[in-house]
């Protein structure tokens, strides 16, 4: 097992890198977390012997997303034109080469949702729940979720998410095609591991021209929209109704918005 940066190791089974993260209990996506599961994804790319990569995480929750009220990695300070840090290991990340199964044992909300959307595949328990919460922060979606999203369900679905803060429950998900297969918990990452040896077991070269045609345009899309995403996320920080929101999450309650 290969450790790039804590929490992010990786194994082998034959020709799949298992990536698995672990920051409990939340494990919350931050700019280190974001960079080693790129490193990862680097490495598999780069290894002829790796055909597909598992993208799994240790603990209840899959992804809390970002903690945006004690390490906020969107609320940085750095030069106007230049693109946010976490943004662009985030778009980094749908340049991977090599298909990716995400198994996906509890929450993924927002940018835990944005990682959950790498993958090309997402195989769920059924206490995942997806979320893109951003609205009930007085936020803009980030980590391209405003473009991808969309691509995997639909726009009026993607709509949906983004305008409501609504908790998907796998279920739904796996009606809607955000889930590809819905098993057992203690199947969950054994379903995955089947999946990605599926894959694998096809005409590497084949199957990564093939995936390069359907969704080798996705880090150029991401690249784009984490631009527009970030310059709304900007002037949004500076509202009453993100301090509210972070306050009434936090409080676990209905945000009380004014729309100042």
């Amino acid at each position: 097992m290969t450790h790039y940066a804590d929490p992010v190791a990786v194994a082998r089974d034959g020709h799949v890198a298992i990536v698995t993260f672990s920051r409990p209990p939340h494990n919350f996506a931050d700019l280190a977390l974001i960079q080693a599961i790129g490193d990862a994804f680097a490495a598999a790319d780069g290894d002829p012997d790796v055909r597909a990569i598992v993208l799994q995480s240790d603990g209840r929750i899959f992804c809390a997303g970002a903690d945006l009220a004690r390490d906020n990695p969107i609320a940085t300070d750095q030069p106007a034109g230049t693109r946010n840090p976490f943004y662009v290991a985030a778009a980094q990340l749908f340049a991977v080469q090599t298909p990716v199964v995400a198994a996906i044992q509890g929450s993924a909300v927002g940018a835990g949702l944005g990682l959950a959307l790498v993958a090309d595949f997402r195989v769920a328990a059924p206490e995942a729940r997806f979320v893109a919460n951003f609205v009930a922060l007085g936020f803009h979606p980030g980590f391209g979720i405003s473009a991808v999203l969309e691509r995997v369900i639909g726009r009026q679905r993607a709509l949906l998410m983004n305008l409501t803060a609504r908790r998907i429950k796998a279920e739904q998900a796996a009606e809607w095609g955000l889930v590809d297969a819905l098993v057992p918990a203690d199947r969950l990452r054994a379903e995955a591991l089947a999946l990605a040896q599926e894959i694998a077991a096809g005409a590497p070269l084949a199957v990564r021209s093939t995936r390069a045609t359907m969704r080798g345009d996705l880090f150029a899309l991401v690249q784009r929209q984490t631009d527009h995403e970030l310059a709304e996320q900007a002037w949004l920080l500076k509202t009453a109704d993100f301090a509210e929101g972070v306050r009434a999450v936090n409080e676990r309650r209905p945000g009380r918005f004014t729309g100042r």
